[in-house]
């Protein structure tokens, strides 16, 4: 079983790392970006019968700051 993890900068959290490509872009002549908000993906194979919830858990203790940031979970 896989199961991919989306993370993102919450809402009104500065991201400067995205900020940086977006500056970057418009040095490569790329003017019509107005912002851009750089997350990560991790992918997770599992041992058949991991319930959604575990993962959950993985994601509030670990690979998550909830604090900061946000996620969703996608089963493949």
């Amino acid at each position: 079983m896989k199961a991919r993890v989306y993370i993102m900068l919450k809402t009104g959290v500065l991201d400067p790392q995205g900020e940086a490509v977006r500056h970057a872009l418009g040095s490569l002549g790329f003017d019509g970006v107005n912002s851009v908000r750089q997350g990560k993906v991790i992918e997770l194979d599992l041992k058949d019968g991991t319930t959604e919830a575990t993962i959950n858990d993985m994601c509030e203790r670990l690979l998550a700051n909830t604090v900061i940031e946000s996620y969703r979970v996608e089963i493949l």
